[in-house]
């Protein structure tokens, strides 16, 4: 039975309806869309349409160095060997390449008497194996994308080697990067796909698509790009990665041995191996499906990010009952011998203001105990402004912003960064003390 239209209101009463709207207007604004964000992408990039990382100015440099600005110029006069950087426009003070800016901060710590934090991070131990960080929520709009960016950013300066992967469909992360992603063969998707091709083969089956088989012959390399940071390589994301979600059950269901929370794990493990990366960070879409179970099974690292409110608190409290859930139920039942175990998990307070949340922040504290992070995002304008340039906090210009504001915001991410390379530093010292790698996922007994 069709029901009647409801009347359009009064003018005086609210606005009219217009007319109904069919499915073709989703099409219409998704196009429109796409049309806005290649605009405001293209902002972000070089005339040439190829974004290219800023140099660092001499102050920044100072602060990566651990100097202060004068302290600088006069080792800069001192020694002319040291990379003096290239100013913009005549007498304009230099500013530095990346490339350079490591070599600086390299010579100056070797210098007798250098200040701590003239060095980039310590160069990984042989023997400490890489780690993989996974950020991760099922609540959005708690800033997985900018601090998993921040980190990534943050580590390369430090003198890491990174590979970022976004697993979100959304592909925030890839847009902060600059890269564009045509298909689901350019992401994460074939990797699980390999996983569950090389579990079919193994099982006497055979692979009874093109697709399988295609998946079967790749390999990380294949889907991993560099970025214009020289540090940082990624993994994108586009839409057509949610496909995953659907069709990792599918496989399941025809393959019931096939380990479907482990499809990324030995993709992202072998990744880092060929391609010396220190860090692999993930980030990871806002929910708690297929992919972000691939994730947090694959991370040593665990980061969590939410806001200091009752709300907040309470979805994250489900949030780890549902993992709690996922990973005991694979521990007892489906893989009988598999331990799960993370090398740490923090709770890192975002958005946070004192004046308004002190009391809030104190209660979770009490409740979440030592997997609080002692460090918190204070509540910044910066990483909104930065995001209207289509870029990361770390690749905006300082210039473009309030002096105070870009000192505020960037102290609020770098410090939530310091606490995290202080985890990394650890457990690459327990890997050297102990003479393991991370802690294994699987038994040998399960593999």
């Amino acid at each position: 039975m069709r029901h009647e239209q409801t009347p359009i209101p009064d003018p005086d009463q609210g606005p009219p309806l217009g007319p109904p709207v069919g499915v073709e207007r989703f099409a219409e604004a998704a196009r429109l869309c796409a049309e806005g964000r290649e605009d405001l992408a293209r902002r972000g990039h070089a005339p040439d349409g190829v974004r290219r990382l800023r140099a660092f100015p001499l102050a920044e440099a100072a602060r990566l160095a651990g100097l202060a600005p004068a302290a600088l110029r006069k080792a800069l006069r001192d020694d002319p060997a040291l990379p003096q950087g290239e100013p913009e426009t005549p007498g304009a003070p230099p500013r530095f390449a990346f490339d350079d800016l490591m070599r600086l901060r390299a010579r100056l710590a070797a210098k007798p008497g250098a200040k701590p934090g003239a060095a980039p991070l310590p160069a990984r131990p042989e023997g400490a194996a890489p780690r993989i960080l996974a950020v991760a929520n099922f609540k959005g709009g708690v800033g997985k994308t900018s601090l998993a960016a921040h980190i990534a950013m943050a580590a390369a300066l430090d003198g890491l080697k990174v590979l970022a992967v976004d697993l979100d469909s959304q592909g925030s992360l890839t847009s902060l990067f600059g890269a564009r992603i045509e298909d689901a063969w350019e992401t994460a998707y074939p990797l699980i796909a390999r996983d569950y091709a090389h579990a079919r083969t193994a099982a006497g089956l055979p692979l009874d698509d093109e697709a399988l088989e295609r998946a079967a012959a790749m390999s990380p390399a294949d889907v991993i790009r560099p970025t214009h940071w020289p540090a940082i390589d990624l993994i994108g994301a586009q839409l057509d990665l949610y496909w995953a979600e659907f069709q990792i059950p599918v496989w399941r269901l025809a393959l019931r041995s096939w380990k479907l929370w482990d499809g990324l794990a030995d993709a992202l493990e072998e990744a880092a191996r060929d391609g010396g990366y220190d860090l692999v960070i993930l980030d990871t879409p806002p929910a708690l499906g297929y992919l972000t179970i691939n994730a947090l099974a694959a991370a040593d690292l665990l980061l969590v990010p939410l806001g200091a409110s009752f709300l907040e608190f309470e979805s994250t409290g489900r949030f780890f009952d549902m993992l709690h859930a996922t990973f005991a139920s694979i521990e007892e039942g489906e893989a009988s011998g598999t331990r799960f175990e993370w090398d740490a998990v923090r709770c890192v307070l975002t958005r946070y203001d004192a004046a308004q949340q002190a009391e809030m922040a104190a209660l979770m504290a009490h409740w979440f105990g030592d997997i609080l992070a002692g460090r918190r995002l204070d509540l910044t304008a910066l990483a909104g402004q930065a995001g209207e340039q289509t870029r990361a906090l770390l690749d905006a210009d300082p210039r473009d912003f309030n002096r105070e504001t870009y000192a505020r915001g960037r102290d609020a991410f770098d410090r939530v960064w310091e606490e995290m390379r202080g985890l990394l530093l650890t457990a690459w010292a327990r890997d050297v003390d102990e003479g393991t790698g991370p802690v294994r996922r699987e038994t040998e007994e399960t593999r």
